[in-house]
């Protein structure tokens, strides 16, 4: 079997000794604060290819993650790796705003064709955080509005504008007295039982938000929201949510902003998940999955709003050095290809619902567990407490550990690591979405 489809293989318990090597090695060069490092973890990658990662010391895993989401269409898929090394023979770095690459105007004028508008514009960045602040800084242009309506639960991005409106008080508490002050957080309600009284809460707050301004007393001219909310673990929304929230941005005169950075190009089962869950954005920040393995995101909007940006006299007022970057764009052009065709969506909505169904048939009655939710390949097993009094803090942590021992690599998410987070590829095959279900019931049942 080759390496991308096969099984697990560990030859000796992970972490192993070149893992650990490499982990001293790193403690004595890099800040404390990046890589979680302790005697069970993390192992370090060597290589990897469709749902496949081999470690230093020679272990295959099953990778539910797909590095955070950005490889939906598997690790080192050949036709990605092959623009990029044709790209990189004939230019690997342009000057951004000053002289374009050509490739540029190709992966702008793909990004129009598949956004909802087709007067698109759209600004090319590097990472998601700055898609996001980019988006920020186009609504309050457009509206003059600098408030932000928010919700709990979201997270987009850890640079200065974009933690504002990031939930998380582990990630802004330290910074709070340096962070805009005009975010307010509305309620985020879930789907189930509850729903229904939870998202009459939520909307009422919306439209008082609305009305009345962020806590600072700054207009709101921004409404950001993920479709599925990700890093909070995999959260869903009741049906007519968002539908009902954008109808009140529109009336209020405030722009719709989906962070689609994860769920986007094809994740959830569509090419924009908005669509999936009623969503009427204005503007839309794409970003992971879209560079296929190389730092790619972008800002897209239609023609009327992103126009709010004056035009360019020869100093952009948001631009950086790797805008629109050669290697980036390839790569970003040849998943496009492939992203399009009706296989990958329809692969990605049936394998993940594949998943959902038999990790929550599986995992009935097994005690700890809450709910399997999600949508399309964006998946959450929510732990709870005996009680379900209170959240289980860092459950899903104990889970990854164990679900590692077993070959499977996933993620804890969730406000306080309550969430087991499953992102994986369309390269997932039959038998390795068997294997890995079966891994995870077994770390999820095992004492803790």
């Amino acid at each position: 079997m080759t390496f991308g489809s096969r099984l697990p293989d560990l030859r000796i318990p992970p972490p192993g000794p070149a893992s650990r090597a490499l982990a001293d090695r790193l403690r004595a060069v890099e800040s404390r604060n990046v890589t979680h490092l302790a005697d069970d973890w993390p192992i370090f990658w060597e290589s990897a290819a469709g749902a496949n990662v081999r470690d230093a010391d020679g272990n295959v895993y099953v990778d539910l993650c797909a590095g955070f989401g950005v490889a939906l269409l598997g690790h080192s898929h050949p036709a990605v790796s092959a623009a990029i090394a044709d790209q990189a023979l004939r230019l690997t770095h342009g000057m951004g705003d000053v002289h374009p690459p050509s490739i540029r105007v190709e992966l702008l004028e793909r990004l129009r064709d598949l956004s909802p508008w087709p007067d698109a514009r759209a600004v090319l960045a590097s990472t998601g955080s700055e898609a996001v602040e980019i988006a920020l800084k186009t609504a309050q242009l457009a509206t003059g509005h600098p408030g932000v309506l928010a919700f709990e639960g979201g997270y987009h991005g850890l640079t200065m504008g974009s933690l504002a409106t990031t939930a998380r008080s582990t990630f802004r508490r330290p910074f709070v007295r340096r962070l805009y002050r005009g975010v307010a957080f509305a309620p985020y309600p879930l789907a189930g039982p509850r729903g229904a009284t939870s998202m009459t809460l939520a909307l009422e707050f919306v439209r008082r938000a609305l009305r009345d301004g962020a806590p600072n007393g700054d207009p709101i001219g921004a409404v950001i929201v993920e479709p599925v909310q990700g890093r909070a673990g995999a959260r869903v929304a009741p049906a007519g949510f968002m539908a009902e929230v954008s109808a009140l941005a529109a009336e209020a005169g405030a722009l719709v902003i989906a962070d689609e950075i994860l769920t986007g190009m094809g994740r959830c089962g569509a090419m924009l998940a908005s669509t999936r869950v009623g969503l009427k954005p204005d503007l839309v920040c794409v970003g992971k999955a879209l560079g296929a393995g190389l730092p790619l995101s972008a800002c897209v909007g239609r023609r009327a709003v992103m126009d709010a940006w004056p035009e360019s006299d020869g100093e952009a007022v948001h631009t950086s050095t790797f805008l629109g970057h050669p290697l980036a764009c390839a790569a970003a052009l040849a998943a496009l290809d492939r992203y399009g065709p009706e296989s990958v969506l329809t692969r990605a909505e049936a394998l993940g619902e594949s998943l959902r169904t038999r990790l929550a048939t599986r995992l009935s009655g097994v005690p700890g567990v809450g709910e399997v939710r999600g949508l399309g390949l964006l998946l959450g097993i929510e732990l709870v407490s005996g009680d379900r009094s209170a959240l289980p803090a860092g459950a899903a942590a104990r889970v990854a550990v164990a679900a590692l021992r077993e070959g499977v690599i996933v993620l804890p998410a969730g406000d306080v690591g309550q969430v087991v987070e499953l992102t994986p590829s369309v390269a997932l095959t039959d038998e390795q979405a068997d294997y890995a279900v079966e891994a995870l019931v077994k770390a999820i049942a095992a004492p803790a």
